[in-house]
């Protein structure tokens, strides 16, 4: 993503076009022409597909497989407040019967807005502030799941903030970090947003493999760096079992 530059006297134009364009493919629904959306809107067929080519480029837009139409991309979905929905009854037993079983925190966060969303949050074992998860995904294990998963983190991490001595900081670092996340499919950080705290995380996908949520423990952090292969073990048993329920 390019950085911020200062509006020409035109370019404020281009930007109402330009959101426009994105108005018109989500009224439209996944599908709609470069012609369509040129027809609605009353613009020259050479600026929408300057517009689109723009909004693709920037993972606003994608185009179909069929290379016939558009629909809304990834960082479309950054731009809606994060809806916080509760999950089904059958999924909050699952997590539930876990936090039954260990002594750690256990906490569910969904995926589908492109954020860390935690949708059961332990109310015995609160986690660390929800917007901090959110906008520093680098910091906390279910983070570093969705950002494994992207084709490219950088455009999730807004800044590698220190908040310890133990945060990871570079962009290296964060990157081997997040390429052993999607070898072992499982997220661990050890007091980098809090010194005295970790977690652990693995994902929840649905059966079409898609990753829709995450699934963590959270305790101190010394023992979060341990290998703890029977909690590691927990974890995964009760995320096979969230994923017929939340995919």
């Amino acid at each position: 993503m390019t950085a911020p530059v200062p509006l020409s006297g035109r370019q404020p134009r281009a930007v109402r076009s330009a959101l426009a364009v994105l108005e018109e493919v989500v009224a439209t629904g996944p599908g709609v022409t470069a012609k369509e959306i040129s027809a609605a809107l009353k613009l020259p067929q050479a600026t929408t597909y300057r517009l689109l080519n723009l909004l693709v480029g920037e993972e606003y837009l994608v185009r179909l497989p069929d290379l016939k139409g558009f629909a809304l991309g990834r960082r479309a979905a950054r731009l809606a407040v994060p809806v916080v929905t509760t999950p089904p009854t059958a999924a909050r037993a699952v997590v539930d019967h876990l936090r039954g079983l260990v002594r750690w925190g256990v906490h569910l966060a969904s995926f589908g807005s492109g954020q860390v969303v935690l949708v059961d949050p332990d109310p015995d074992h609160p986690p660390s502030d929800a917007a901090l998860l959110a906008r520093y995904p680098q910091v906390s294990a279910l983070g570093r799941l969705l950002l494994a998963e992207q084709a490219d983190w950088r455009a999730l991490v807004r800044e590698l903030r220190v908040f310890t001595e133990h945060t990871v900081s570079g962009t290296t670092e964060l990157a081997i970090a997040l390429d052993a996340v999607a070898r072992e499919g499982i997220a661990r950080q050890c007091g980098e947003l809090r010194a005295d705290r970790g977690c652990l995380a693995v994902p929840v996908r649905a059966p079409d493999g898609r990753l829709v949520a995450g699934l963590a423990l959270s305790g101190p952090a010394h023992r979060v760096a341990e290998p703890n292969p029977e909690l590691v073990e927990l974890l995964r048993e009760h995320a096979e079992r969230l994923s017929p329920l939340l995919g």
